[in-house]
């Protein structure tokens, strides 16, 4: 390995498999007599200068360990970077030549970020302003660009899916319409898999918009066959046919201000008024993004920190490690930075979930 002297970061959500990303780079540069530079909380560790050498017993016992060891921030920005000012007034300052000159001060050969689409984006930019650049995909979301899976998801869904396990049994006992709201910000695939997984009669995602009428019509056709009860798996970004979605807070210093949350309340309402079928609404929300994550992504983390690695060696930055077709590819962060991966309305998993009798709220 050329590459002697490598510095990670996680920015952005926490999420399963971080730690097992951070584990694979720094055994891999360790096994190959390259030290390794953890910076703290993301890019306000690589604004602040708050950094530390990892050594092995650092990176032993993590790989079923949530979250991430480095701390994380969803915040920090270095282009946009948010100051409090007279009267905790918050301004942003481009603090990006800070980060690049803390960056040259480590004298590292490479930097590995691991985030979600604004983390890789604002690594995009780094990489163009002079820092080595690989990054690694990392989102519960799975709406990242340029890959068919992030690490983090399956774990997410298999969450929410025991989640909609267990809501079974109390909207089953009391008749009720029970709604599970799931995160996934603009991006259904959480919703759709978690929903097909634990047998949701509604599916509602922010791809295909829903008219509550049809959501009412599909409860009522259940009850007049006797079944009770309803299951309703809604994405926080869904919203209906020419409306908008539900805005929980606005975060102002954060690069993604608005804090999607609340729709399942929202219908939950609709829904009682129309139907007078008791309703309950269930928030899945940060209960997806902890604890241990699944077999599935422990081994995908690691695959994509090695392959990431690989990059580093071969002097690919730039890029992302992505996965297409089962196979590891690098993705130029440019593509990654331009847009997000929505569930197309064709989506096979979106026709096999229409024809077992679900309904998206739009027909």
């Amino acid at each position: 390995m050329r590459i002697k002297r490598i510095a990670v970061l996680t920015g952005g959500g926490d999420c399963p498999g971080l730690n097992a990303v951070i584990r694979a780079v720094a055994k891999m540069a360790m096994g190959e007599g390259g030290e390794v530079i953890g910076i703290e909380d993301g890019y306000e560790g690589l604004v602040t200068g708050r950094m530390r050498k990892l050594e092995n017993r650092d990176v032993s016992g993590i790989l079923t360990l949530g979250g991430t060891i480095l701390g994380t921030s969803n915040i920090a920005n270095p282009y946009r970077y948010a100051v409090e000012g007279k009267g905790c007034k918050i301004t942003f300052r481009d603090y990006h030549k800070r980060a690049i000159d803390n960056f040259k001060k480590l004298k590292a050969d490479a930097l590995v970020a691991i985030g979600g689409d604004g983390t890789l984006s604002t690594a995009y930019r780094l990489n163009r302003d002079g820092i080595p650049v690989v990054g690694v995909p990392k989102t519960i979301d799975n709406d990242i660009v340029g890959t068919d899976v992030t690490f983090g998801f399956d774990t997410a869904v298999s969450i929410a899916t025991e989640g909609i396990d267990r809501i079974h049994t109390t909207a089953q006992s009391h008749h009720r319409v029970m709604i599970v709201e799931v995160m996934g910000r603009t991006a259904g695939w959480i919703a759709l898999h978690s929903g097909v997984a634990g047998g949701g009669d509604i599916i509602l995602i922010p791809e295909i918009p829903y008219d509550v009428n049809v959501v009412v019509k599909k409860i009522k056709e259940r009850h007049g066959r006797g079944k009770r009860f309803s299951i309703i798996v809604v994405a926080e970004g869904s919203k209906p046919k020419g409306g908008d979605v539900v805005v929980q807070r606005v975060v102002k210093e954060s690069t993604e201000a608005v804090r999607l949350g609340g729709i399942g309340f929202v219908l939950g309402n609709q829904i009682e008024k129309m139907t007078f079928i008791e309703t309950r609404t269930v928030v899945m929300g940060h209960l997806q993004r902890g604890g241990s994550p699944t077999p599935f992504d422990r081994v995908l983390a690691t695959q994509l920190g090695t392959t990431a690695m690989e990059l580093i060696d071969k002097g690919a930055f730039g890029h992302m490690v992505g996965v297409r077709n089962n196979e590891f590819v690098k993705v130029p962060l440019k593509e990654v930075a331009d847009g997000k991966r929505l569930v197309p309305k064709d989506h096979p998993l979106v026709i096999s979930a229409r024809a077992v009798g679900t309904c998206f709220g739009d027909r």
